[in-house]
């Protein structure tokens, strides 16, 4: 989705997001991350800062927080989320690492497939579902386990991915179909990669 992002080329219109839409976001990203109470989202977006959305293609939007320039001068617009079509709106890596200690909902890889994700690869249901591979559940009882009527994750959830051995995410996607029907099938696209580290937007800081 990224590979060859430039925002010099790929950036088309730019709009500031309206504080009602804005509360729409901020609902959507804390029912994919549970985790993420209404503080620490404010924290994250606040309301006094401005929320720029900018249009990439026809189905693709970036959303960026206002940063300040040196001595007053007019600063760029920091990518912090982004949303294809109707999907999950999911975080972007820099934004991700840049705050640690905030449990964004999350798998783990194992570690052979570590060179594929790097290259932009979709993460096939074997490396989720090895010894070394397991799901984090990072929300307690508000996203359980696989269960008879409920999975841990469902078709279409955004996540963040880690890898067997790293501190830091290497990519965000969503979920192809379910974590009961990853680990029951074992076969297949279990998480289609958007973006990963060392694509266009991982390149990017800010967008002027």
């Amino acid at each position: 989705m990224f590979k060859r992002f430039d925002p010099t080329n790929d950036v088309s219109t730019s709009t500031q997001v309206k504080a009602s839409v804005q509360r729409g976001i901020k609902s959507q990203i804390s029912q994919s991350h549970p985790s993420l109470t209404e503080e620490i989202l404010d924290e994250l977006i606040p309301k006094k800062q401005p929320l720029i959305q900018y249009k990439i293609g026809p189905h693709l939007m970036l959303y960026c927080r206002h940063v300040a320039g040196d001595d007053g001068a007019r600063g760029g617009d920091e990518p912090i989320f982004f949303q294809h079509r109707d999907g999950p709106i999911l975080p972007t890596l820099k934004f991700v690492h840049k705050y640690p200690g905030v449990e964004f909902t999350n798998v783990r890889v194992d570690r052979g497939a570590i060179p594929f994700l790097l290259g932009g690869a979709n993460v096939m249901c074997p490396g989720l579902t090895n010894e070394a591979a397991f799901f984090l559940v990072v929300a307690g009882a508000e996203m359980p386990p696989d269960s008879d009527e409920k999975p841990g994750l469902e078709k279409g959830d955004g996540i963040v991915i880690y890898a067997e051995g790293k501190e830091y995410p290497l990519a965000v996607g969503f979920m192809t179909m379910s974590s009961k029907d990853v680990r029951s099938k074992n076969k297949g696209t279990g998480i289609e990669v958007c973006h990963y580290l060392g694509d266009g937007l991982w390149s990017t800081d800010e967008i002027h």
